[in-house]
């Protein structure tokens, strides 16, 4: 679909101080009725309803956030897009949500800025080494694109890292994954926001949920500060309060909720071409089109459902920034921001329904929410649609808490969970 919008349009838009742009979704007022009610205005949840829509012909879709659009982890995460899982179930997951990035542009007609700019995950000792080609293997054997470097070849791809060989945690390799990437956080929510809309799909903001409407044990609706809702299927994709919204159910589920802080540093002029991930000192970093590195660690091991930071967690993370690019010592620190995950004991998601009837979950991704999005609205919206679960989502069911078939992913998340 050709952009609406000419060359001439935008320029003349640009010198009204744009006051001619129309609104990219509508903002309807709830109906007492639908199909389906996603609760959550994320990521996750309108890729579902997107899906729901575009894939299953289900349009008499509402999607209820209590806030704006984005305005939880979407919004709130370094952007990295990657599959480099071990596991073949994982792989299969995260390989998806990479495969439909890489079209997501066309498909929602929204330009999401996916940059295929590869992720180098450094081995910082001979074991390392070891380890990265059994992994490098594991993702070959998956069908996932993976290739081990030796120093040399990863100077090519980033060559203000830290090379000395007396470093603290010298660079003896990565496993390079040139397929992964990054994406504009906030464009992939509203690409998806405005292609479900046009779709059909209502997306309802300040619009908070209170409780759970049941009838006979099946989940029937929902209580909100805009009315009660009502549908025979209610999902739910809230983050890192998810154990809150199941506990309405009458839920316990396996999860803990984190801050995960994250920084973007001054703008810079092109230093910094890939992503680099160093899982020993637990930071990985990149640099936005705008100039600005991007900065990640690991979680905060206080559980909290607090957005904001502590010095702490900050020392850790900036610290081992430095010692993967000492050359970076004298970059300020823009700003900081934190969001909130949520973590499963074996580090992988929750997908799909619950013992409730009519209820279902898109939860626990942990650090890995982001680059999930497609994938995990794609499969949420199957599980809905045919009442059944998609291949790739059965291993991922809630289940297997109790079957103890888990798909322990936590070396894969690269930072400690």
């Amino acid at each position: 679909m050709r952009s609406p919008y000419s060359a001439w349009s935008i320029f003349r838009e640009g010198l009204r101080s744009q006051r001619g742009w129309g609104q990219a979704w509508r903002s309807p007022k709830p109906k007492s009725q639908y199909d389906v009610i996603i609760i959550g205005g994320g990521g996750h949840g309108l890729a579902t309803a997107y899906y729901l829509a575009k894939k299953h012909g289900v349009t008499n879709v509402a999607v209820l956030e209590k806030g704006w659009l984005g305005g939880g982890n979407t919004g709130r995460n370094t952007t990295t897009i990657r599959s480099n899982y071990y596991y073949p179930e994982s792989s299969a997951l995260y390989d998806l949500s990479v495969t439909l990035y890489e079209d997501l542009s066309r498909e929602l007609n929204y330009n999401v800025m996916f940059s295929q700019r590869g992720v180098l995950t450094l081995c910082h000792s001979v074991p390392d080494m070891e380890m990265g080609a059994r992994f490098t293997n594991a993702m070959q054997l998956n069908g996932v694109d993976a290739e081990l470097l030796d120093t040399p070849a990863v100077k090519k791809y980033a060559p203000i890292l830290n090379f000395d060989a007396s470093a603290r945690y010298p660079i003896h390799g990565a496993i390079w994954q040139a397929r992964a990437g990054t994406a504009r956080h906030d464009a992939v929510a509203w690409g998806y926001a405005r292609a479900a809309d046009a779709l059909g799909v209502d997306i309802i903001q300040q619009c908070e949920v209170s409780e759970l409407v049941f009838e006979g044990g099946r989940c029937v609706g929902v209580e909100t500060n805009q009315g009660t809702l009502r549908a025979p299927h209610i999902a739910a994709a809230v983050s890192g309060h998810s154990s809150l919204l199941a506990n309405k159910a009458g839920l316990q589920l396996p999860i803990q909720s984190y801050a995960l802080q994250a920084f973007v540093s001054e703008p810079l002029k092109p230093i910094m071409d890939t992503v680099a991930l160093s899982p020993a000192l637990g930071t990985y970093f990149s640099q936005s089109d705008k100039g600005g590195l991007v900065i990640g660690g690991g979680i905060d091991r206080i559980p909290s459902y607090a957005q904001r930071g502590n010095l702490p967690t900050q020392e850790t993370v900036l610290s081992g920034l430095i010692d993967m690019a000492p050359i970076l010592s004298r970059v300020k620190v823009l700003r900081q921001w934190a969001g909130v995950v949520d973590v499963t004991p074996d580090s992988s998601p929750i997908i799909g329904p619950t013992e409730i009837p009519g209820f279902y979950l898109n939860c626990g991704w942990g650090t890995g929410g982001f680059k999930a999005i497609p994938a995990g609205g794609y499969l949420l919206a199957h599980c809905i649609a045919q009442d059944a679960h998609h291949t790739i989502s059965a291993p991922f069911d809630l289940t297997r808490f109790t079957t103890g078939r888990l798909i322990d992913e936590g070396a894969a998340s690269g930072i400690p969970h």
